[in-house]
């Protein structure tokens, strides 16, 4: 009853908004203003504060609207309308733009230690003719990011030009690419001057460029070397289609020209004018006084450099002052008052000496480029990832190359190519190894994948703690106090080999462990005896089979009933199974080929680890609603749990889906739904609340 009426109380809201959005607009010309006004505030609070006010689905139903007024009345369409950040638009070539105030480069202090910041500041003090006596001077300092210069330029507070740096005088029009990155305002915030510059830089954040180059390896493509070469050539394309998949960010740093507007008397406070205009600027930047505080900065940043989501070469000193800057000067086109004080290099060459194969916890193979050691991104490097034969391949590298290496942040450092030029000899191209060079078992490609692996699973050393901990966790085998740092002792103390040992570990063995007390012993080994009493799915699930979730063990324990059936099973047989296809299959027959596996298999059972082998057919008997339908869950649901959740749907005979496709028959959606209740939507997949899920599951 309760299910029924919050469903009424939904279908009652759902019809009062369609009726509110169905009723005509008075003033279409009132309303489209207020639209805009309302998702360029919005879009600020989204992308330059990180602090959004409304969920994204009302964002998109306030654009919709004002998609369909510009598109009934095509007058009121504006140059700053949010839904001009279009992408899609093909341009037939760059066109020059003659940059008013010049684009002009800063002077480079390339050594790295405090003596940089130190002479920069006696250069300034010499020239400002300043002596001990004289009070330190005010510097801004900022970050160096490692991007792409940009001059955007707005006339009555809009964007009408983005431009790059070019050669200082002469820049490329990109103002159709630089309309899609969503922190740039196609509006400026508040009293806008007739016409101002705003000069910053274009990047990509590092986390959006590993997913980036993720992506392309999955699918095979060209991964690309560093976020700020993707970020330059992105902002370039005469296509803006070629930015969908490249996620672009923007810092503003300073000013072009300004006609009609009082600038502030230092460069801080022009930079506080700036962001009050809704643009980005960085928050690391600080007012500091004389060469003290110049190092101080460069030595906090220095600290922060790998902890910051994106990339910089540097600092940035700037004399505070504009009227001081304007008594230093310029010196062959190079401002006096400015200085980049570089960090150490985050790419550098060096000799590929070998590429060694290392198996990580999963098993996967990764081809390691054993290297010449170098200096790079503050550390000295000997190893690099190559991360897959086929990128290996794709980056032309064979041993004898000079390469180009990358570190950036706490990203692994990696090869990202070579540079030409003639081998030395003649030297093989790399095959990866057909047996795992840890434990000697098969090494597997699954059909249409990229990585090879190790199919010793449960035998293979290096995946000894992966497998524990995935043995021992709650879906599986359910080992209560049997986590990471336990396993990391048992395994590097020499007291687990195989997962069968786990069975003979005793208190006495158990309490001698760091911060392991009797007590904690001896509920640990409760914890084990009581695993040995489980469920088939449970068991099958818990020895790690690639590509056999929870559900597929379900699916499997239902169908064949015994551990044996599925162990002899062929590839034939197994394509017989609910939702199994020929990748799964193959899986599956090829981890029970291996004869070390079935060894671990049938120590387990001697260990004492049983189940009902029938128990699984016989669930087939209860109701079934929801027997062939797809539902994913998202956000929080008021009583259930994800797992219970999970759980009662499988009962019911349903699957759960990780991502929302036509195949999906619900969604499910609590509090805090995210993107996939928005595809639910976009696709008309039906929304349930955990009122309406219990209503279909009973």
């Amino acid at each position: 009853m309760r299910g029924a009426c919050a469903i009424r109380r939904m279908w009652d809201a759902a019809m009062a908004c369609l009726r509110a959005m169905t009723v005509p607009t008075p003033d279409p010309a009132a309303r489209a203003a207020e639209l805009r006004a309302l998702l360029q505030h919005h879009a600020h609070r989204y992308y330059v504060l990180d602090a959004p006010e409304i969920p994204d689905a009302e964002y998109d139903r306030l654009f919709q609207e004002l998609q369909a007024i510009e598109a009934a009345h095509p007058a009121l369409l504006t140059a700053d309308s949010p839904t001009q950040r279009v992408i899609g638009q093909v341009l037939p070539g760059l066109e020059p733009v003659r940059h008013t105030v010049p684009m002009l480069s800063i002077r480079t202090e390339t050594d790295t230690t405090a003596a940089g910041a130190l002479a920069f500041d006696a250069r300034v003090r010499r020239e400002l003719e300043l002596g001990e006596a004289d009070p330190p001077v005010a510097y801004s300092a900022e970050l160096k990011f490692d991007g792409l210069a940009i001059n955007l330029r707005y006339e009555e507070g809009v964007l009408v030009q983005a431009a790059t740096r070019g050669d200082g005088e002469t820049g490329e029009d990109v103002t159709h690419n630089i309309r899609t990155i969503g922190q740039i305002p196609l509006r400026l915030l508040g009293e806008a001057p007739p016409l101002i510059e705003i000069r910053g830089e274009v990047y990509m954040r590092r986390d959006d460029f590993e997913r980036l180059n993720e992506r392309q390896r999955e699918k095979g493509g060209k991964t690309f070397i560093n976020p700020r070469n993707t970020a330059a050539g992105a902002v370039r394309q005469l296509d803006s289609r070629a930015l969908a998949d490249k996620k672009l960010s923007f810092f503003a740093y300073g000013l072009g020209d300004a006609q009609g507007w009082q600038r502030p008397a230092t460069h801080g406070a022009t930079l506080d004018a700036i962001a009050a205009f809704g643009l980005p600027v960085d928050a690391e930047r600080a007012v500091v006084l004389g060469a003290p505080g110049l190092v101080a900065f460069h030595e906090r940043i220095a600290a922060r450099r790998d902890a910051l989501p994106f990339d910089i070469d540097g600092v940035v000193y700037k004399v505070d002052s504009i009227a001081l800057q304007k008594r230093l000067g310029f010196v062959s086109r190079e401002p006096r008052w400015a200085v980049a004080h570089k960090y150490p290099a985050q790419e550098q060459v060096t000799l590929l000496r070998g590429i060694d194969v290392q198996v990580g916890r999963t098993g996967k193979l990764t081809p390691v480029a054993k290297l010449e050691p170098v200096f790079v991104g503050g550390t000295t490097v000997s190893n690099a990832t190559l991360h897959n034969l086929f990128e290996l391949r794709r980056k032309g590298v064979r041993v004898g190359d000079r390469v180009i290496v990358r570190r950036a942040g706490d990203v692994i450092p990696e090869v990202v190519g070579r540079l030409p030029g003639d081998r030395p000899a003649y030297v093989p191209n790399f095959r990866m190894p057909r047996a795992c060079p840890v434990c000697g078992s098969r090494v597997v490609r699954e059909k249409g994948g990229i990585d090879h692996r190790c199919s010793g699973g449960l035998f293979c050393p290096a995946q000894r703690k992966q497998a524990l901990l995935h043995f021992a966790q709650r879906r599986a085998m359910d080992i209560e106090g049997l986590g990471d740092k336990l396993v990391d002792q048992l395994v590097e103390g020499g007291l687990i080999r195989t997962l069968p040992e786990l069975y003979k570990l005793g208190v006495a063995k158990l309490a001698a462990l760091d911060r392991m007390a009797d007590k904690s012993a001896a509920n640990l080994v409760a914890a084990l005896e009581s695993s040995k009493q489980t469920t088939l799915a449970r068991f099958l699930y818990a020895l790690g089979i690639r590509q056999v979730g929870e559900a597929t063990a379900k699916d499997l324990a239902k169908h064949f009933g015994a551990l044996d059936r599925i162990m002899d099973a062929s590839v034939e047989q197994l394509l017989e199974v609910n939702d199994v296809g020929p990748v799964v299959a193959q899986s599956i027959r090829t981890f029970f080929e291996q004869p070390h596996n079935r060894e671990v298999v049938e120590q387990l059972r001697a260990a004492g680890v049983h189940w009902d082998e029938h128990a699984g057919a016989a669930a087939d008997t209860s109701p079934r609603p929801l027997a062939g339908k797809t539902l994913v869950l998202t956000g929080t649901l008021p009583t259930l749990s994800r797992d219970a959740a999970k759980e009662l749907i499988e009962a019911a005979g349903g699957k759960v889906a990780g991502s929302v496709s036509k195949k999906t028959h619900y969604v499910v959606a609590g509090e805090e739904a995210g993107s996939k209740l928005d595809k639910a939507r976009e696709l008309g997949v039906p929304v349930l609340d955990e009122a309406g899920l219990r209503s279909l599951l009973a």
